[in-house]
């Protein structure tokens, strides 16, 4: 079965949470129910902040989806709590002062092209995306240059 490649957008908040946890684990609302049941191990995921407009982080899922309503994450909107989540493993994690800026990367992106060029930011609106594998990639490669770049000697690359 092919590997999907998702996009999880989340508020700096809730962002932090998650990056609290070790990248371990995220949760998605009722409404992401059918799309969380899609989700299998070996997916790949990467982490927008929507505050920020900037990629954090790639992760692999490591299970399938489950439901638990224990409170992690702080409700948006008309989320009633985020009870469909799967475990993950981190894979790439930049610093936050090499956040990938969207505002650059973005417009480069397919999954963006049916925004006129101005609104791409409305292509993010959704807290989940099933993107082009093409776009995942390009954006994982931007998180490895900055953080290949970053690295001095033998030590560690920044992720988890």
């Amino acid at each position: 079965m092919a590997k999907n490649y998702w996009m999880f957008v989340e508020s700096l908040e809730n962002f932090a949470i998650t990056k609290d946890l070790g990248f371990t684990l995220h949760g998605l609302g009722p409404k992401y129910r059918r799309r969380a049941e899609r989700m299998r191990p070996d997916d790949r995921v990467v982490f927008y902040v929507s505050g920020l407009r900037k990629w954090t982080a790639t992760a692999t899922i490591t299970s399938r989806y489950f439901e638990d309503s224990t409170p992690i994450w702080k409700s948006v909107g008309r989320d009633n709590g985020y009870p469909y989540r799967v475990n993950l493993t981190p894979d790439i994690v930049v610093d936050e002062s090499d956040y990938i800026d969207a505002l650059i990367l973005a417009p480069r992106l397919d999954y963006v092209k049916r925004w006129a060029p101005e609104d791409w930011p409305l292509a993010f609106f959704d807290r989940l995306h099933l993107l082009p594998q093409r776009d995942f990639r390009l954006i994982e490669g931007e998180m490895k240059r900055v953080v290949n770049k970053g690295r001095r000697g033998d030590a560690p690359v920044a992720s988890l």
